[in-house]
Protein backbone atom coordinates (compact mmCIF):
# COMPACT_ATOMS: atom_id res chain seq x y z
CA UNK A 1 0.00 0.00 0.00
CA UNK A 2 1.07 3.25 -0.85
CA UNK A 3 0.17 6.88 -0.12
CA UNK A 4 -2.86 8.25 -2.76
CA UNK A 5 -0.72 11.32 -4.34
CA UNK A 6 -3.83 13.92 -3.89
CA UNK A 7 -5.16 16.23 -6.25
CA UNK A 8 -6.73 18.88 -4.53
CA UNK A 9 -8.04 22.27 -6.56
CA UNK A 10 -7.81 24.69 -3.34
CA UNK A 11 -4.85 23.53 -1.95
CA UNK A 12 -3.82 27.18 -0.40
CA UNK A 13 -6.91 26.13 2.20
CA UNK A 14 -4.54 23.08 3.30
CA UNK A 15 -1.80 25.37 4.46
CA UNK A 16 -1.88 25.20 7.38
CA UNK A 17 -2.14 21.23 7.88
CA UNK A 18 0.33 18.79 7.40
CA UNK A 19 0.96 17.67 3.82
CA UNK A 20 -1.66 15.89 1.93
CA UNK A 21 -0.01 12.99 0.66
CA UNK A 22 3.26 11.63 1.58
CA UNK A 23 6.08 10.68 -0.49
CA UNK A 24 7.09 7.35 1.50
CA UNK A 25 6.05 3.98 0.72
CA UNK A 26 5.42 2.08 -1.88
CA UNK A 27 5.86 3.50 -5.48
CA UNK A 28 3.03 2.93 -8.15
CA UNK A 29 3.45 -0.53 -9.46
CA UNK A 30 2.95 -0.91 -13.51
CA UNK A 31 0.11 -3.56 -13.87
CA UNK A 32 0.71 -7.13 -14.88
CA UNK A 33 -1.33 -7.82 -18.19
CA UNK A 34 -1.32 -6.17 -22.30
CA UNK A 35 -0.34 -3.03 -22.95
CA UNK A 36 -3.36 -1.41 -24.58
CA UNK A 37 -0.99 1.26 -27.05
CA UNK A 38 -2.28 4.07 -25.01
CA UNK A 39 -1.54 6.71 -22.55
CA UNK A 40 -3.21 7.99 -19.64
CA UNK A 41 -2.94 10.55 -16.74
CA UNK A 42 -2.52 8.28 -13.69
CA UNK A 43 -3.61 10.64 -10.57
CA UNK A 44 -1.92 8.27 -8.53
CA UNK A 45 1.31 9.08 -10.21
CA UNK A 46 0.94 12.53 -11.24
CA UNK A 47 2.12 11.87 -14.74
CA UNK A 48 1.07 9.78 -18.09
CA UNK A 49 1.35 6.43 -17.91
CA UNK A 50 0.98 3.53 -20.20
CA UNK A 51 -2.23 2.15 -19.64
CA UNK A 52 -2.36 -1.87 -19.01
CA UNK A 53 -5.00 -4.24 -18.47
CA UNK A 54 -4.86 -7.09 -16.75
CA UNK A 55 -7.54 -9.05 -19.45
CA UNK A 56 -6.40 -8.25 -23.23
CA UNK A 57 -9.51 -6.23 -24.32
CA UNK A 58 -11.42 -6.17 -21.28
CA UNK A 59 -11.21 -2.86 -19.21
CA UNK A 60 -12.98 -3.33 -15.64
CA UNK A 61 -13.56 -0.04 -14.77
CA UNK A 62 -15.94 1.22 -10.95
CA UNK A 63 -16.80 5.20 -10.67
CA UNK A 64 -18.57 6.84 -7.91
CA UNK A 65 -22.59 7.70 -8.44
CA UNK A 66 -24.39 10.57 -7.38
CA UNK A 67 -25.57 10.45 -3.29
CA UNK A 68 -29.53 11.14 -4.39
CA UNK A 69 -30.61 13.69 -2.17
CA UNK A 70 -31.43 16.70 -4.91
CA UNK A 71 -31.43 17.37 -8.61
CA UNK A 72 -28.00 16.74 -10.60
CA UNK A 73 -26.67 19.63 -11.82
CA UNK A 74 -24.29 20.19 -14.74
CA UNK A 75 -21.13 19.67 -12.52
CA UNK A 76 -21.95 16.31 -12.83
CA UNK A 77 -23.20 16.25 -15.99
CA UNK A 78 -19.27 17.56 -16.81
CA UNK A 79 -17.94 14.70 -15.63
CA UNK A 80 -20.18 11.99 -16.27
CA UNK A 81 -20.36 13.22 -19.92
CA UNK A 82 -16.41 13.03 -19.88
CA UNK A 83 -15.92 10.00 -18.95
CA UNK A 84 -18.50 8.72 -21.34
CA UNK A 85 -16.53 10.14 -23.79
CA UNK A 86 -13.45 8.32 -22.76
CA UNK A 87 -15.20 5.23 -22.16
CA UNK A 88 -16.95 5.51 -25.74
CA UNK A 89 -13.42 6.05 -27.23
CA UNK A 90 -12.14 2.65 -25.44
CA UNK A 91 -14.82 0.90 -26.74
CA UNK A 92 -15.53 2.09 -30.26
CA UNK A 93 -12.13 3.09 -31.37
CA UNK A 94 -9.97 0.75 -29.41
CA UNK A 95 -12.07 -2.12 -29.37
CA UNK A 96 -11.67 -2.37 -25.27
CA UNK A 97 -14.74 -3.86 -23.76
CA UNK A 98 -15.49 -1.90 -20.56
CA UNK A 99 -17.21 -2.93 -17.82
CA UNK A 100 -18.28 -0.42 -15.82
CA UNK A 101 -20.15 -0.56 -12.52
CA UNK A 102 -21.60 2.47 -10.66
CA UNK A 103 -22.88 3.01 -7.50
CA UNK A 104 -25.76 4.87 -6.29
CA UNK A 105 -24.87 6.39 -2.73
CA UNK A 106 -28.75 6.04 -1.41
CA UNK A 107 -28.42 6.37 2.25
CA UNK A 108 -26.42 9.24 3.74
CA UNK A 109 -26.26 11.98 6.35
CA UNK A 110 -27.57 14.55 3.30
CA UNK A 111 -30.13 12.28 2.22
CA UNK A 112 -31.36 11.85 5.97
CA UNK A 113 -31.71 15.33 6.77
CA UNK A 114 -33.26 16.16 3.33
CA UNK A 115 -36.07 13.71 4.21
CA UNK A 116 -36.50 15.14 7.83
CA UNK A 117 -37.00 18.43 6.34
CA UNK A 118 -39.52 17.25 3.40
CA UNK A 119 -41.25 14.72 6.48
CA UNK A 120 -40.32 11.81 3.16
CA UNK A 121 -38.62 8.40 3.57
CA UNK A 122 -35.44 9.15 3.02
CA UNK A 123 -35.58 5.76 0.86
CA UNK A 124 -38.43 6.99 -0.83
CA UNK A 125 -36.27 10.56 -0.97
CA UNK A 126 -32.97 8.57 -2.63
CA UNK A 127 -35.18 6.32 -5.50
CA UNK A 128 -36.72 9.66 -6.24
CA UNK A 129 -33.58 11.50 -7.27
CA UNK A 130 -32.10 7.97 -8.39
CA UNK A 131 -34.77 8.19 -11.28
CA UNK A 132 -34.43 11.60 -12.16
CA UNK A 133 -30.54 11.33 -12.27
CA UNK A 134 -30.99 7.88 -14.61
CA UNK A 135 -33.37 10.29 -16.77
CA UNK A 136 -30.65 12.87 -16.88
CA UNK A 137 -28.01 10.91 -17.88
CA UNK A 138 -30.08 9.80 -20.83
CA UNK A 139 -31.19 12.94 -22.18
CA UNK A 140 -27.34 13.79 -22.27
CA UNK A 141 -26.86 10.66 -24.20
CA UNK A 142 -24.56 9.20 -21.50
CA UNK A 143 -24.38 5.22 -22.04
CA UNK A 144 -26.14 3.36 -18.91
CA UNK A 145 -22.81 1.17 -16.79
CA UNK A 146 -23.13 -2.50 -17.05
CA UNK A 147 -24.82 -2.24 -13.44
CA UNK A 148 -25.94 0.28 -11.45
CA UNK A 149 -25.52 -1.19 -6.97
CA UNK A 150 -27.64 0.94 -4.51
CA UNK A 151 -25.82 1.29 -0.85
CA UNK A 152 -28.73 -0.24 0.93
CA UNK A 153 -28.88 -3.08 -1.05
CA UNK A 154 -25.54 -4.44 -0.22
CA UNK A 155 -25.37 -3.67 3.65
CA UNK A 156 -24.36 -7.44 4.75
CA UNK A 157 -21.68 -7.19 2.17
CA UNK A 158 -20.40 -3.91 3.85
CA UNK A 159 -21.02 -5.82 7.40
CA UNK A 160 -18.71 -8.94 5.88
CA UNK A 161 -15.84 -6.47 4.45
CA UNK A 162 -15.71 -4.16 7.57
CA UNK A 163 -15.42 -7.63 9.39
CA UNK A 164 -12.46 -8.73 7.10
CA UNK A 165 -10.36 -5.41 7.77
CA UNK A 166 -10.89 -5.74 11.14
CA UNK A 167 -9.66 -8.89 11.33
CA UNK A 168 -6.60 -8.34 9.12
CA UNK A 169 -6.01 -5.49 11.96
CA UNK A 170 -6.47 -2.49 10.64
CA UNK A 171 -9.55 -0.79 11.93
CA UNK A 172 -11.39 -0.95 15.61
CA UNK A 173 -14.89 -0.61 17.18
CA UNK A 174 -15.56 1.66 19.66
CA UNK A 175 -17.90 1.70 22.83
CA UNK A 176 -20.44 3.45 21.21
CA UNK A 177 -20.83 1.59 18.35
CA UNK A 178 -18.85 2.83 15.46
CA UNK A 179 -15.91 1.10 13.74
CA UNK A 180 -13.21 3.25 12.27
CA UNK A 181 -10.03 2.32 10.55
CA UNK A 182 -7.11 2.12 12.01
CA UNK A 183 -4.65 4.24 9.87
CA UNK A 184 -1.50 4.09 12.16
CA UNK A 185 -1.36 0.44 11.76
CA UNK A 186 -0.56 1.07 7.55
CA UNK A 187 1.81 3.48 8.87
CA UNK A 188 3.67 6.02 6.22
CA UNK A 189 1.00 4.42 3.55
CA UNK A 190 -1.82 6.61 3.99
CA UNK A 191 -1.71 9.98 3.29
CA UNK A 192 -0.47 12.34 6.00
CA UNK A 193 -3.39 15.18 6.21
CA UNK A 194 -4.93 15.87 9.76
CA UNK A 195 -8.19 16.21 10.08
CA UNK A 196 -10.26 17.13 13.58
CA UNK A 197 -10.38 14.60 15.93
CA UNK A 198 -13.29 12.37 17.58
CA UNK A 199 -12.94 11.62 20.77
CA UNK A 200 -12.65 7.59 20.50
CA UNK A 201 -10.69 7.86 17.52
CA UNK A 202 -7.28 6.75 18.30
CA UNK A 203 -5.99 9.08 15.61
CA UNK A 204 -7.42 12.19 14.15
CA UNK A 205 -6.73 10.64 10.55
CA UNK A 206 -9.20 7.81 11.21
CA UNK A 207 -11.95 7.93 9.28
CA UNK A 208 -15.70 6.06 9.86
CA UNK A 209 -16.57 2.38 8.35
CA UNK A 210 -19.53 2.43 10.23
CA UNK A 211 -21.99 4.94 12.08
CA UNK A 212 -23.72 4.14 15.23
CA UNK A 213 -27.51 5.11 14.29
CA UNK A 214 -29.08 7.90 15.78
CA UNK A 215 -32.50 8.57 16.61
CA UNK A 216 -34.76 9.10 13.68
CA UNK A 217 -32.36 7.45 11.26
CA UNK A 218 -32.69 4.29 9.17
CA UNK A 219 -30.33 1.76 10.59
CA UNK A 220 -29.34 -1.97 9.89
CA UNK A 221 -28.07 -4.73 12.67
CA UNK A 222 -24.68 -5.27 12.95
CA UNK A 223 -22.17 -7.66 15.10
CA UNK A 224 -21.51 -3.60 16.51
CA UNK A 225 -24.96 -2.86 17.47
CA UNK A 226 -27.51 -1.17 14.90
CA UNK A 227 -25.98 1.36 12.53
CA UNK A 228 -25.24 2.10 8.52
CA UNK A 229 -22.18 2.05 6.80
CA UNK A 230 -19.82 5.29 6.41
CA UNK A 231 -19.11 6.92 3.01
CA UNK A 232 -16.36 5.30 2.11
CA UNK A 233 -16.80 1.60 2.92
CA UNK A 234 -19.37 1.43 0.12
CA UNK A 235 -17.51 2.29 -2.44
CA UNK A 236 -14.46 -0.28 -1.64
CA UNK A 237 -16.98 -3.24 -0.89
CA UNK A 238 -19.53 -2.60 -4.20
CA UNK A 239 -16.17 -2.61 -6.10
CA UNK A 240 -14.65 -5.86 -4.76
CA UNK A 241 -17.84 -7.43 -4.59
CA UNK A 242 -17.67 -7.18 -8.76
CA UNK A 243 -14.31 -6.97 -9.56
CA UNK A 244 -12.48 -8.19 -6.66
CA UNK A 245 -8.63 -7.57 -5.73
CA UNK A 246 -7.97 -6.09 -8.62
CA UNK A 247 -9.25 -2.47 -10.52
CA UNK A 248 -8.01 -1.53 -13.90
CA UNK A 249 -9.75 1.79 -13.97
CA UNK A 250 -11.04 4.11 -11.13
CA UNK A 251 -12.75 7.33 -12.14
CA UNK A 252 -14.30 10.35 -10.20
CA UNK A 253 -14.35 14.11 -10.14
CA UNK A 254 -11.32 16.00 -8.70
CA UNK A 255 -12.87 16.42 -5.27
CA UNK A 256 -13.17 12.98 -4.43
CA UNK A 257 -9.18 12.42 -4.73
CA UNK A 258 -9.04 12.86 -0.70
CA UNK A 259 -10.28 11.72 1.41
CA UNK A 260 -12.82 9.10 -0.68
CA UNK A 261 -10.42 7.56 -3.07
CA UNK A 262 -7.57 7.74 -0.34
CA UNK A 263 -9.31 6.19 2.23
CA UNK A 264 -11.17 3.62 -0.67
CA UNK A 265 -7.50 2.71 -1.28
CA UNK A 266 -6.49 2.08 2.32
CA UNK A 267 -9.73 0.20 3.23
CA UNK A 268 -9.47 -2.22 -0.25
CA UNK A 269 -5.74 -3.25 0.24
CA UNK A 270 -5.59 -3.67 3.82
CA UNK A 271 -8.85 -5.86 3.44
CA UNK A 272 -7.32 -7.90 0.58
CA UNK A 273 -3.91 -7.39 1.80
CA UNK A 274 -2.63 -6.35 -1.35
CA UNK A 275 0.06 -3.51 -2.47
CA UNK A 276 -1.89 -2.12 -5.14
CA UNK A 277 -5.82 -2.25 -5.52
CA UNK A 278 -6.67 0.22 -8.38
CA UNK A 279 -4.54 0.65 -11.13
CA UNK A 280 -5.61 4.16 -12.81
CA UNK A 281 -7.46 6.83 -10.86
CA UNK A 282 -8.86 8.99 -13.14
CA UNK A 283 -10.15 12.77 -12.39
CA UNK A 284 -12.47 14.69 -14.08
CA UNK A 285 -11.88 18.60 -13.45
CA UNK A 286 -14.41 21.07 -12.31
CA UNK A 287 -16.98 22.76 -13.75
CA UNK A 288 -16.94 26.56 -13.17
CA UNK A 289 -19.43 29.18 -13.74
CA UNK A 290 -17.67 32.13 -15.69
CA UNK A 291 -16.06 34.27 -13.51
CA UNK A 292 -16.30 32.08 -10.50
CA UNK A 293 -12.92 30.38 -8.62
CA UNK A 294 -15.01 28.19 -6.93
CA UNK A 295 -16.90 25.11 -8.36
CA UNK A 296 -20.44 24.50 -9.62
CA UNK A 297 -21.99 22.28 -6.20
CA UNK A 298 -25.28 22.07 -4.19
CA UNK A 299 -23.70 23.43 -1.30
CA UNK A 300 -22.76 26.09 -2.97
CA UNK A 301 -25.79 27.20 -4.30
CA UNK A 302 -24.39 28.27 -7.85
CA UNK A 303 -25.83 25.21 -10.28
CA UNK A 304 -27.51 24.87 -13.06
CA UNK A 305 -29.72 21.39 -13.14
CA UNK A 306 -29.62 19.40 -15.95
CA UNK A 307 -33.30 19.66 -16.35
CA UNK A 308 -32.93 23.49 -16.48
CA UNK A 309 -30.40 23.24 -19.01
CA UNK A 310 -31.98 21.20 -21.70
CA UNK A 311 -34.47 23.67 -21.58
CA UNK A 312 -32.86 25.83 -23.48
CA UNK A 313 -29.97 24.11 -25.32
CA UNK A 314 -29.13 20.49 -26.62
CA UNK A 315 -27.38 17.34 -25.35
CA UNK A 316 -25.39 17.35 -28.40
CA UNK A 317 -23.97 20.87 -27.40
CA UNK A 318 -22.94 20.13 -24.43
CA UNK A 319 -21.37 16.98 -25.43
CA UNK A 320 -19.13 19.65 -27.76
CA UNK A 321 -18.65 22.27 -24.59
CA UNK A 322 -16.66 18.72 -23.16
CA UNK A 323 -15.07 17.90 -26.13
CA UNK A 324 -13.53 21.08 -26.17
CA UNK A 325 -11.47 20.73 -23.56
CA UNK A 326 -9.51 18.10 -22.17
CA UNK A 327 -11.05 15.95 -19.51
CA UNK A 328 -9.06 16.60 -16.57
CA UNK A 329 -8.71 20.32 -16.99
CA UNK A 330 -11.21 22.48 -15.21
CA UNK A 331 -14.09 24.37 -17.48
CA UNK A 332 -15.56 27.54 -17.36
CA UNK A 333 -19.41 27.55 -18.11
CA UNK A 334 -20.32 30.92 -19.87
CA UNK A 335 -22.85 32.26 -22.72
CA UNK A 336 -19.48 32.52 -24.77
CA UNK A 337 -17.97 28.42 -24.22
CA UNK A 338 -21.51 27.18 -24.84
CA UNK A 339 -21.79 29.73 -28.15
CA UNK A 340 -18.27 28.22 -29.20
CA UNK A 341 -19.77 24.75 -28.83
CA UNK A 342 -22.71 25.23 -31.29
CA UNK A 343 -21.11 27.14 -34.14
CA UNK A 344 -18.76 24.26 -33.94
CA UNK A 345 -21.54 21.75 -34.49
CA UNK A 346 -23.20 24.29 -37.09
CA UNK A 347 -19.80 24.28 -38.97
CA UNK A 348 -19.80 20.64 -39.31
CA UNK A 349 -23.70 20.77 -40.27
CA UNK A 350 -23.02 23.26 -42.74
CA UNK A 351 -19.63 21.41 -43.97
CA UNK A 352 -22.28 18.33 -44.39
CA UNK A 353 -24.94 20.18 -46.39
CA UNK A 354 -22.56 21.57 -48.65
CA UNK A 355 -20.84 18.52 -49.07
CA UNK A 356 -24.06 16.26 -49.97
CA UNK A 357 -25.09 19.01 -52.25
CA UNK A 358 -21.69 18.76 -54.05
CA UNK A 359 -22.18 14.87 -54.38
CA UNK A 360 -26.00 15.30 -55.60
CA UNK A 361 -24.83 17.78 -57.75
CA UNK A 362 -27.00 20.51 -56.85
CA UNK A 363 -23.78 22.38 -55.97
CA UNK A 364 -21.41 23.71 -58.63
CA UNK A 365 -17.62 24.17 -57.38
CA UNK A 366 -14.55 24.81 -59.37
CA UNK A 367 -12.10 21.77 -60.01
CA UNK A 368 -11.11 19.78 -56.60
CA UNK A 369 -7.86 19.27 -55.68
CA UNK A 370 -8.99 15.81 -54.93
CA UNK A 371 -5.12 14.03 -54.26
CA UNK A 372 -4.64 16.88 -51.73
CA UNK A 373 -7.89 16.11 -49.83
CA UNK A 374 -7.09 12.89 -49.69
CA UNK A 375 -3.71 13.13 -48.48
CA UNK A 376 -5.54 15.78 -45.83
CA UNK A 377 -8.28 12.91 -44.92
CA UNK A 378 -5.78 10.49 -44.34
CA UNK A 379 -3.78 13.10 -42.00
CA UNK A 380 -7.05 13.75 -40.17
CA UNK A 381 -7.68 10.22 -39.25
CA UNK A 382 -3.96 10.00 -37.93
CA UNK A 383 -3.46 13.19 -35.91
CA UNK A 384 -7.16 12.15 -34.23
CA UNK A 385 -6.34 8.10 -33.25
CA UNK A 386 -2.84 9.85 -31.93
CA UNK A 387 -4.33 12.33 -30.13
CA UNK A 388 -7.28 10.09 -28.41
CA UNK A 389 -4.23 7.52 -27.60
CA UNK A 390 -2.78 10.43 -25.78
CA UNK A 391 -4.92 10.81 -22.68
CA UNK A 392 -8.06 10.97 -24.87
CA UNK A 393 -7.12 14.72 -25.90
CA UNK A 394 -10.66 15.43 -27.42
CA UNK A 395 -9.45 19.35 -28.18
CA UNK A 396 -6.73 18.04 -30.21
CA UNK A 397 -8.51 15.17 -32.01
CA UNK A 398 -11.41 18.11 -32.79
CA UNK A 399 -9.16 20.43 -33.96
CA UNK A 400 -7.83 18.12 -36.84
CA UNK A 401 -11.71 17.05 -37.51
CA UNK A 402 -12.16 21.04 -38.19
CA UNK A 403 -9.39 21.49 -39.63
CA UNK A 404 -10.08 18.82 -42.18
CA UNK A 405 -13.94 20.68 -42.32
CA UNK A 406 -11.67 24.04 -43.61
CA UNK A 407 -9.86 22.38 -46.12
CA UNK A 408 -13.07 20.38 -47.26
CA UNK A 409 -14.60 23.97 -47.17
CA UNK A 410 -11.96 25.48 -49.28
CA UNK A 411 -12.50 23.04 -51.96
CA UNK A 412 -16.04 23.26 -52.03
CA UNK A 413 -16.20 27.02 -53.81
CA UNK A 414 -19.20 27.50 -55.73
CA UNK A 415 -19.12 28.88 -59.32
CA UNK A 416 -22.00 30.33 -61.67
CA UNK A 417 -21.18 27.51 -64.96
CA UNK A 418 -19.57 24.55 -64.47
CA UNK A 419 -17.40 24.96 -67.46
CA UNK A 420 -17.15 21.44 -68.11
CA UNK A 421 -14.87 20.67 -64.75
CA UNK A 422 -14.53 17.32 -63.39
CA UNK A 423 -16.04 16.24 -60.43
CA UNK A 424 -14.73 14.16 -57.38
CA UNK A 425 -17.71 13.66 -55.48
CA UNK A 426 -15.94 10.12 -54.19
CA UNK A 427 -13.56 12.28 -51.54
CA UNK A 428 -16.06 13.89 -50.01
CA UNK A 429 -18.14 10.99 -49.60
CA UNK A 430 -15.24 9.37 -47.80
CA UNK A 431 -14.72 12.68 -45.77
CA UNK A 432 -18.54 12.60 -44.90
CA UNK A 433 -18.18 9.10 -43.46
CA UNK A 434 -15.25 9.40 -41.63
CA UNK A 435 -16.45 12.61 -39.70
CA UNK A 436 -19.96 11.13 -39.26
CA UNK A 437 -18.43 7.88 -38.18
CA UNK A 438 -15.54 9.82 -35.36
CA UNK A 439 -18.41 12.02 -34.10
CA UNK A 440 -20.48 9.20 -33.48
CA UNK A 441 -17.95 7.69 -31.45
CA UNK A 442 -17.65 10.39 -29.56
CA UNK A 443 -21.17 10.48 -28.96
CA UNK A 444 -22.26 13.63 -30.88
CA UNK A 445 -24.97 12.53 -33.20
CA UNK A 446 -24.59 14.27 -36.23
CA UNK A 447 -28.29 14.08 -37.65
CA UNK A 448 -29.51 15.66 -34.20
CA UNK A 449 -27.48 18.73 -35.15
CA UNK A 450 -28.78 18.38 -38.46
CA UNK A 451 -32.79 18.77 -37.14
CA UNK A 452 -33.63 20.25 -33.98
CA UNK A 453 -37.32 19.08 -34.43
CA UNK A 454 -35.69 15.33 -34.80
CA UNK A 455 -33.52 15.74 -31.31
CA UNK A 456 -36.72 16.87 -29.56
CA UNK A 457 -38.71 13.67 -30.90
CA UNK A 458 -35.51 11.33 -30.25
CA UNK A 459 -35.75 12.69 -26.74
CA UNK A 460 -39.14 11.78 -26.31
CA UNK A 461 -39.28 8.63 -28.42
CA UNK A 462 -38.42 6.21 -25.48
CA UNK A 463 -41.23 7.12 -23.40
CA UNK A 464 -43.60 7.66 -26.29
CA UNK A 465 -43.38 4.05 -27.68
CA UNK A 466 -43.34 2.50 -23.98
CA UNK A 467 -46.64 4.29 -23.88
CA UNK A 468 -48.18 3.29 -27.10
CA UNK A 469 -46.92 0.04 -26.40
CA UNK A 470 -49.09 -0.09 -23.32
CA UNK A 471 -52.35 1.14 -24.53
CA UNK A 472 -51.88 -1.46 -27.96
CA UNK A 473 -51.69 -4.51 -25.28
CA UNK A 474 -54.31 -3.04 -23.26
CA UNK A 475 -56.51 -2.26 -26.08
CA UNK A 476 -56.04 -6.36 -27.33
CA UNK A 477 -56.79 -7.15 -24.00
CA UNK A 478 -59.92 -5.58 -24.10
CA UNK A 479 -60.77 -7.09 -27.21
CA UNK A 480 -59.61 -10.47 -27.00
CA UNK A 481 -62.18 -10.42 -23.62
CA UNK A 482 -64.90 -8.77 -25.63
CA UNK A 483 -64.63 -11.26 -27.66
CA UNK A 484 -64.72 -14.48 -25.03
CA UNK A 485 -67.09 -12.66 -23.04
CA UNK A 486 -69.90 -15.10 -24.53
CA UNK A 487 -71.14 -17.75 -22.05
CA UNK A 488 -69.17 -21.29 -21.94
CA UNK A 489 -70.74 -24.45 -23.15
CA UNK A 490 -68.82 -26.92 -21.36
CA UNK A 491 -70.38 -28.40 -18.66
CA UNK A 492 -68.04 -30.85 -16.64
CA UNK A 493 -67.54 -30.47 -12.82
CA UNK A 494 -65.42 -27.41 -12.16
CA UNK A 495 -64.50 -29.73 -9.14
CA UNK A 496 -63.36 -32.39 -11.00
CA UNK A 497 -61.59 -30.20 -13.92
CA UNK A 498 -57.61 -29.42 -13.77
CA UNK A 499 -58.17 -26.42 -15.19
CA UNK A 500 -61.44 -24.21 -16.10
CA UNK A 501 -63.08 -24.68 -19.05
CA UNK A 502 -62.68 -22.76 -21.90
CA UNK A 503 -65.34 -20.16 -22.74
CA UNK A 504 -66.82 -21.11 -26.36
CA UNK A 505 -66.70 -18.04 -28.66
CA UNK A 506 -69.40 -16.88 -30.65
CA UNK A 507 -68.61 -17.75 -34.12
CA UNK A 508 -69.12 -13.68 -35.29
CA UNK A 509 -66.76 -12.90 -32.53
CA UNK A 510 -63.87 -15.44 -33.98
CA UNK A 511 -62.33 -12.82 -36.44
CA UNK A 512 -61.74 -10.91 -33.19
CA UNK A 513 -59.56 -13.52 -31.45
CA UNK A 514 -57.65 -14.02 -34.80
CA UNK A 515 -56.22 -10.95 -35.42
CA UNK A 516 -55.35 -10.55 -31.38
CA UNK A 517 -53.61 -13.81 -32.34
CA UNK A 518 -52.30 -12.03 -35.12
CA UNK A 519 -51.12 -8.64 -33.53
CA UNK A 520 -49.58 -10.76 -30.73
CA UNK A 521 -46.87 -12.91 -32.82
CA UNK A 522 -46.43 -9.72 -35.30
CA UNK A 523 -45.34 -8.02 -32.52
CA UNK A 524 -42.81 -10.68 -31.40
CA UNK A 525 -40.09 -9.91 -33.96
CA UNK A 526 -40.32 -6.41 -32.90
CA UNK A 527 -39.21 -6.84 -29.47
CA UNK A 528 -42.62 -7.12 -27.59
CA UNK A 529 -44.03 -10.15 -26.32
CA UNK A 530 -47.24 -10.38 -24.95
CA UNK A 531 -47.19 -13.73 -22.62
CA UNK A 532 -50.99 -15.45 -22.08
CA UNK A 533 -51.99 -18.93 -20.68
CA UNK A 534 -52.82 -19.80 -24.31
CA UNK A 535 -54.23 -18.39 -27.33
CA UNK A 536 -57.18 -17.15 -28.32
CA UNK A 537 -58.08 -20.38 -30.59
Amino acid sequence: MRPFLTLVRNAASLVSTRAVCSESGSKWIKPAGRDTGLKTYNSLTRQKEPLVLAKEGVATWYSCGPTVYDHAHLGHACSYVRFDILQRILTRLFGINVTHVMVITDIDDKIIQRGLEENVSPFVLARMYEEEFKRDMMALKVLPPAVYMRVTENIPQIVAFIEGIISNGHAYATGQGDVYFDTRSIGSRYGLWGAPGVKEKRDPRDFALWKASKPQEPYWMSPWGRGRPGWHIECSTIASSVFGSQLDIHSGGLDLAFPHHENEIAQCEAYHKCDQWGNYFLHSGHLHLKGSSEKMSKSLKNYITIKDYLQSHSANEFRLFCLLTKYRSAIDYSDASMNEARSTLSAISAFIHNAQGYMQGQLLCQTIQESFLWERLSAAQASVLSALADDFDTPKAMDAIMSLIYHGNCQLQPVTKSNGTSRSPAVFGAMLTYIRDIMDVLGSLLCMAYYPLLQEFHDDLSGVLHNVVEQLVRFRSEVRNFALSVEGQATQDLQNSVQPPRKKPHPDRVPLLKACDALRKDLVPLGVQIKVRFPCL
